[in-house]
């Protein structure tokens, strides 16, 4: 059975209200729009939620209560959720996510989960997700819940230059990764997320956030052709719980292979959307006709075929990608100016991409997939 958006787990009279607001009982298009616009104003008042800081006595206590470990923690960056680093006393490492807004747990439940069920999978890595002494993915009790996760060693690939054999593997990881979340039903898969398709759409609403001039533009003219030309074909793909934030950020090179941490944006979204977000971010080499994507494409083809409509769409979706990003990345700095610099640090790359993508014409865009998928099955077969 094919998945599709409008499988989204609830019906018009199931679904999450907004305070004050009321959705009308008619079926169709209307009851969508709605459900829609509440999900993307849900969605953006998350984001608009600061990170939180938490006293170190409090995680290391919580440590202690539902771990029976001692140590020590150190904050790390983040965005809405607290992550910390938790060094034991023997030397071991793990990353411990905690927060105190209500809206988290829904998120925590969903991430354990979906990590924790993809740990025996094979052809990428995950973290370990450790039990609580109860047994538990998660904890939670008064005032904040959490889970404490193994801390990869390794290289993120934001850190290195990455050659074609490297984009192919992740790639062809991040495609074994999506076979295997098709298996997924994790809870709190369809809350609302910014990040999410589904709000593509309405991101025009951040404009004003950007400076004047080309990058403006760009990004008007790539939210325009995702509203006119492929949004309407987003139904017809395969819909199942994905990453959603591939970034380079968030995957790294190991010695068990190429691993991904991170599900905190995840969600209920088409399957190829992952490849797409993934591919946006390795746009730069001018040289190339993807600027070097191409390889990534390559390598996640290798393991999950695309499809014709997958292959039409795929650079419009990382055009739109690339200005959601710009969007949200230049609203959220407006509201938090003094973690500019933080949640900004992907956009520099977003627009230099969108800039080289935008270039390619919707038929051109789609020769290219075409011709490194092509190029892809000819190094196989010789």
């Amino acid at each position: 059975m094919i998945l599709n958006a409008y499988d989204d787990g609830y019906s018009p009279n199931e679904a999450p209200k907004m305070p004050g607001q009321k959705i009308r009982g008619d079926t169709g298009q209307t009851a969508r729009h709605e459900l829609d616009e509440i999900y993307f104003q849900e969605a953006s008042i998350n984001l608009a939620t600061r990170a939180e800081d938490v006293e170190p006595r409090l995680l290391i206590d919580a440590l202690e209560r539902h771990y029976d470990f001692a140590g020590s923690v150190t904050a790390l960056s983040s965005e809405v959720e607290h992550t910390a680093a938790a060094t034991l006393a023997d030397g071991r490492q793990f990353i411990l996510k905690t927060s105190s807004q209500p809206v988290a747990l829904e998120s925590f439940h969903f991430q354990s989960s979906v990590i924790a069920g993809l740990e025996t999978a094979t052809g990428f890595v995950v973290p370990q997700i450790l039990r609580t002494r109860r047994g538990s993915l998660m904890f939670e009790e008064p005032g904040i819940c959490g889970y404490l996760q193994e801390r990869l060693s390794g290289v993120s690939l934001q850190e290195v230059n990455s050659s074609p054999d490297v984009l192919f593997r992740m790639g062809r990881a991040l495609a074994e990764m999506g076979k295997a979340l098709k298996l997924s039903d994790a809870p709190g898969k369809h809350r609302p997320v910014l990040w999410n398709v589904k709000c593509w759409s309405r991101l025009g609403e951040f404009a004003r956030y950007l400076p004047h001039g080309s990058v403006a533009k760009l990004v008007n003219a790539a939210l325009q052709e995702f509203n006119e030309r492929i949004e309407r074909h987003l139904q017809d793909l395969v819909w199942q719980v994905t990453h959603n934030d591939p970034s380079p950020y968030n995957s790294f090179l190991t010695d068990r292979g190429i691993a991904f941490i991170d599900f905190g944006d995840g969600g209920w979204g088409p399957q190829i959307q992952d490849l797409a977000i993934a591919s946006s971010h390795f746009v730069t080499d001018s040289d190339l006709a993807l600027g070097g994507a191409e390889h990534l494409i390559a390598g996640y083809a290798a393991a999950c075929p695309l499809t014709e409509l997958e292959a039409s769409i795929l650079v419009g979706l990382m055009k739109a990608r690339q200005s959601a990003l710009i969007l949200i990345n230049c609203w959220r700095a407006e509201l938090f100016p003094e973690d500019a610099a933080y949640i900004k640090k992907n956009v520099a790359r977003a627009e230099k991409g969108l800039a080289f993508l935008s270039s390619l014409s919707p038929a051109m865009a789609e020769a290219t997939v075409t011709a490194a998928v092509s190029g892809m099955r000819g190094c196989m077969k010789a």
